[in-house]
């Protein structure tokens, strides 16, 4: 099987997508996770497949997959990719435009400075929504991870997250906890583990472990969130600014009852064809 597809990545959280318009190709977990390999495949974090929509406000759709085969509901890094190569395809133009993901319908808007702005929806802080195992909602839960007591805070972002406020982003505990975050049973679905240090009110420095694919070097959902649980607190303000070790996103959020909106760049790397 020949299956073409394009490298791209956004601030190093980095795809492989393949043009799925006119048909999706024969794709199950094992062969994703063969292209997912970064020595014997392609090597990804998500594998994106652009089709079409069976939602008639949207123009089209994309599936997520993770590097290990699974399944992913959302991936704001993606959505810009996706958005990316519908512009050179020349399927995207200006304004605004829906397109259909694993977990609902997203706008996207391409900028004048290249950026591409993707609304990322309502943070959703309901346990039984994200889902997480708590009797309440609250915007800190304490967990344990080994013998060490983490407050974290819990949201979907059309994915579960988990945040922890750090003192120190780079504090090796976290290479540790991230791993364990991601599989407590507390999350029945997994979780997205992020670790923030607060720089100021509009900036903040962050690393993210993802279910399915391990520590990346940036993730557009792991950045709302964040940014969701620490304005809700008062720690941040309403444009943040999230440096993550790929690169930097912008995150602006009004508050409660308002969309969560990420822009940030998308990149072309090259184009491929994969034999299996």
């Amino acid at each position: 099987m020949r299956l073409a597809f394009t490298k791209m990545h956004g601030a190093g959280n980095d795809f492989a997508v393949l043009d799925a318009r006119a048909g999706r190709p024969p794709l199950d977990a094992s062969r994703v996770a063969r292209m997912g390999d970064r020595h014997r495949g392609i090597g990804f974090d998500q594998l994106l497949t652009i089709e079409a929509a069976d939602d008639p406000a949207c123009a089209y759709a994309y599936d997520i997959w993770n590097s290990d085969g699974t399944h992913a509901q959302q991936c704001g890094n993606g959505v810009r990719c996706v958005a990316a190569w519908l512009h050179r395809a020349g399927a995207l133009g200006a304004g605004v435009t829906r397109l259909q993901s694993p977990s609902g319908s997203v706008a996207v808007r391409l900028d004048a400075d290249g950026a591409i702005a993707v609304d990322m929806g309502l943070p959703e802080f309901a346990p039984a929504r994200i889902p997480f195992d708590a009797p309440a909602e609250s915007d800190r839960y304490a967990l344990a991870l080994g013998d060490e007591i983490v407050q974290i805070g819990a949201v979907s972002m059309g994915n579960p997250h988990a945040v922890v406020e750090v003192t120190d982003a780079a504090d090796p505990r976290i290479d540790r906890l991230g791993p364990a975050l991601t599989a407590h049973p507390r999350f029945p679905a997994g979780a997205n583990a992020g670790f923030a240090q607060v720089l100021g009110d509009d900036a903040l420095r962050l690393r993210v472990h993802e279910r399915g694919a391990g520590w990346t070097l940036a993730c557009g959902t792991g950045a709302c969130a964040a940014v969701a649980v620490l304005r809700r607190r008062g720690r941040v303000g309403p444009r943040v600014r999230v440096a993550l070790p790929g690169g930097t996103l912008t995150i602006a959020w009004e508050g409660l009852d308002h969309p969560l909106w990420m822009s940030g760049p998308a990149a072309f790397v090259y184009e491929g064809e994969y034999l299996d």
